[in-house]
């Protein structure tokens, strides 16, 4: 075996490829299809089916196209909103914030 460290180790993409179905992201598309199911066979009537394939075509399209530009979007929205109320209100990376402003903000790392 070769103990050079800069040797190369390929990296398969089955491992890294995140789980998408029907080219989405898969708890959105399921939980879209359930909510379209839903519409098409508990309402038993031909507007709540219509209405139901259409917002299936609808939702799978868009699903399709966070999943293209980026395959962790939900994941990244998620976070996003649970780290809002710690995000500083600075217009610049060179304003300098008062004392007082700064202290009616929680600390990220003092939970």
């Amino acid at each position: 075996m070769n103990d050079d460290p800069l040797e190369s180790v390929p990296i398969h993409r089955g491992l890294t490829r995140r789980n998408l179905v029907l080219g989405g992201d898969r708890e959105l598309v399921l939980f879209s299809g359930l909510i379209a199911g839903t519409l098409v066979f508990y309402a038993f009537e031909i507007k709540a089916a219509l209405v139901g394939i259409a917002f299936w075509i609808f939702s799978l399209f868009v699903l399709r196209l966070m999943a293209k530009h980026d395959p962790m979007l939900r994941e990244t929205y998620l976070r996003h909103r649970l780290y809002k109320p710690w995000y500083p209100p600075n217009s610049t990376p060179w304003r300098d914030n008062a004392d007082s402003q700064g202290r009616q903000y929680r600390d990220p790392w003092k939970l």
